[in-house]
């Protein structure tokens, strides 16, 4: 069974591609929109995941994806609160 980890270290760079490839953007393209370099695109594109998470969550913006994290301890803790 594949960890939460690994699973999004092979998500994490096929929808970044996917997603610039439909929004017809290039490596270089969503570089600038992102404002970072056009390596960092094409590490993360490629599976190198030593990225800062600001980094990341810039260029998952530039793409119009919105990462969140799920918590059961959480939700469960604003149930009881309701």
């Amino acid at each position: 069974m594949m960890s939460s980890i690994d699973k999004f270290k092979k998500e994490i760079p096929e929808l970044v591609r996917v997603h610039r490839k439909k929004s017809s953007l290039s490596q270089t393209a969503l570089a600038e929109l992102a404002g970072v370099g056009k390596t960092v695109i094409f590490d993360l594109e490629h599976g190198k995941m030593t990225i800062q998470l600001d980094t990341l969550l810039r260029i998952l913006d530039a793409l119009n994806i919105e990462m969140r994290l799920l918590s059961p301890l959480l939700q469960a803790m604003k149930e009881t609160q309701e």
